[in-house]
């Protein structure tokens, strides 16, 4: 009886390690970001928000995309998706991701300028839930 006691000792504590690991990990992976409309409450509630380090995700505006290949520096305009009502102007100096496109959700992380647009230091495209191939795919 004395080694099944044992037994099941280390079994419940090894899957409180694990389970431990598992909630650690995940916390420190997850990604908040703040929508447009959230942002814009936040800095009406806290102006000093302005000087943090910030992730907003929303929609690439389309039309107001202007990208220079030669420097690299890209301007759009981001806006909330759930209501289209906030906008913040984006500036980004670095390559165009790949799936960048206007109407494509984004994530940007930066600071507020001064003049209260939004100065990126990363712009993430998201990518959409599925695949679906071009016609052209299909030609031989």
């Amino acid at each position: 009886m004395k080694k099944q006691s044992r037994f099941i000792a280390g079994a419940v504590a090894l899957v409180g390690v694990v389970v431990y690991l598992a909630v650690t990990g995940a916390r420190s992976s997850m990604m908040y970001y703040y929508t447009p409309d959230e942002l814009a409450a936040r800095l009406t509630a806290d102006p000093t928000a302005r000087e943090l380090g910030i992730k907003m995700g929303g929609r690439v505006v389309p039309g107001t995309v202007k990208y220079d290949p030669r420097t690299l520096d890209l301007r759009f305009t981001i806006m909330d998706i759930a209501s289209g009502r906030t906008r913040y102007d984006v500036h980004h100096n670095g390559p165009l991701p790949d799936t960048f496109e206007e109407g494509r959700d984004v994530v940007v992380e930066g600071k507020l300028a001064a003049d209260g647009s939004f100065a990126a230091t990363t712009v993430l495209t998201k990518c959409g839930s599925r695949y679906e191939a071009v016609e052209e795919d299909f030609r031989t």
